[in-house]
């Protein structure tokens, strides 16, 4: 689980391309706290051959990578 809550774009980013690169995990947990990075780690994990599922939470919102 990674959680991203409190960094700005491109941090989350960034933070989930390096789980992805270091472990090429099959499924992978993020959490944030803005539209703008569900929006982002979205386009990203699409161009990596993932799907996106994404759930609010609150304020937040739990996004789902799998392959």
């Amino acid at each position: 689980m990674i959680d991203a809550r409190g960094f700005s774009c491109p941090l989350p980013v960034i933070m989930v391309q390096k789980a992805v690169q270091k472990d090429s995990p099959a499924s992978l947990a993020v959490l944030v706290d803005a539209q703008v990075a569900v929006e982002n780690i979205t386009r990203y994990a699409h161009s990596q051959g993932y799907q996106v599922q994404v759930t609010p939470e609150g304020r937040d919102f739990k996004l789902i990578l799998e392959k």
